[in-house]
């Protein structure tokens, strides 16, 4: 598995153009509202539903090329990017079709050999769902298009925000849907049961980093029960301290179940190369915010982090130079990354979350 060493988008919602982006372990983006960084995070989804054949549901779901495009079809005829990871690349260009879909008239793979030399393959051009997979599986070796689809399937985003009656994370899931976290957590009861039982050091870090923010919470009920069809489902149940009663995750807060699920997806054994969270703070007391900043740090020495976040409390817990600061102009999307010499007589003085505030480091509102 590979991170992400740069990375250019051009066309994609509010994104019109953004040339080799440097990404390092830790990349924090801020902005106002509406500067595009809920738009950078929509890019990495757009991108595996891309590599796994399913383009044209995901476009539908959208409302079209029309929707995808900045500024629709009529400003915008295409899409591309472009990723460099290891010594590997990736880079797509797709035109919009009449049906209000996308066409690939460019896929191509990128090999930086330090014996050989650079090289690139065509996967194709004309088609609708990407090659990537299917090269994949016509190999029975290592091939450069496994390594690229391998590697991009391991930039996850997760998105914890929806805490609803009807929410997937508190809902029973199959015991045996617990080989990695899903996005929005729906099997966190089936994987932290896997965790206790295969990784019990995890699992009891987990459980002690989450009675920080949650005093009250001593562990988790992890009892599967047994279909008529033989299946085992779990449901997330908890208990407080000095009690035994079982509590279901509705007796919990929202701010609370999100932090269980930041928690487990940051102290996970096995992470993925990379990670990627709009805004985790929503709804987290600010010394939850305090503990997360820690966590997302912790996190970044083991795989590549990018957190989008409007927290000035959670801002502080950073470096000038782990900030994508995001601003429009002239109506696009502009990425920038900041020099930490440049703000040292600052940072004398205030945190890096009041520089933010005061509009020292950009990315607020502006007319």
């Amino acid at each position: 598995m590979s991170a992400i060493n740069t990375l250019s988008i051009a066309g994609f919602r509010s994104i019109r153009k953004l040339e080799n982006l440097r990404l390092s372990n830790l990349n924090v983006l801020i902005g106002a509202n509406g500067s595009g960084k809920s738009n950078f995070v929509a890019y990495f989804r757009m991108l595996s539903e891309l590599v796994e054949g399913r383009l044209q549901v995901w476009v539908s779901k959208q409302g079209g090329a029309d929707r995808v495009l900045s500024y629709g079809i009529k400003e915008t005829s295409s899409l591309s990017t472009s990723i460099r990871f290891g010594t590997n690349g990736y880079a797509i260009e797709l035109e919009p079709t009449l049906e209000g879909g996308f066409t690939f008239t460019s896929e191509m793979l990128y090999l930086n050999d330090p014996a050989s030399g650079a090289k690139h393959s065509k996967l194709g051009s004309g088609q609708t769902e990407s090659k990537l997979k299917y090269e994949k599986e016509q190999s029975t070796d290592k091939n450069i298009a496994g390594f690229c689809y391998d590697a991009i399937l391991g930039w996850k985003v997760y998105h914890f925000h929806d805490t609803s009656d009807t929410a997937g994370v508190k809902r029973q899931s199959s015991v045996h849907d617990n080989d990695f976290l899903r996005m929005d957590a729906s099997n966190l009861a089936a994987f932290l049961l896997r965790l206790k039982g295969e990784f019990p050091t995890v699992y009891q870090q987990i459980r002690k980093t989450v009675r920080l923010a949650v005093p009250f919470f001593d562990d988790f009920v992890l009892k599967p029960t047994t279909l008529p069809t033989e299946e085992q489902q779990v449901r997330l149940l908890w208990k407080q301290k000095d009690n035994d009663y079982a509590l279901w995750p509705s007796q919990l807060s929202d701010g609370s179940l999100r932090f269980i699920c930041l928690v487990t997806v940051l102290l996970q054994p096995n992470p993925p190369s990379t990670i990627i969270i709009d805004e985790p703070e929503l709804g987290l007391h600010p010394y939850a915010i305090t503990l997360l900043g820690a966590l997302l740090r912790s996190a970044s020495t083991r795989t590549q982090v990018i957190v989008s976040t409007q927290s000035v409390a959670l801002l502080n817990e950073f470096e000038i130079d782990d900030l994508i600061v995001v601003d429009r102009e002239d109506g696009g999307s502009v990425f920038k990354r900041l020099d930490e010499a440049e703000f040292t007589a600052w940072l004398e003085d205030y945190t890096i979350g009041e520089l933010w505030q005061k509009n020292i480091l950009g990315g607020r509102p502006s007319r």
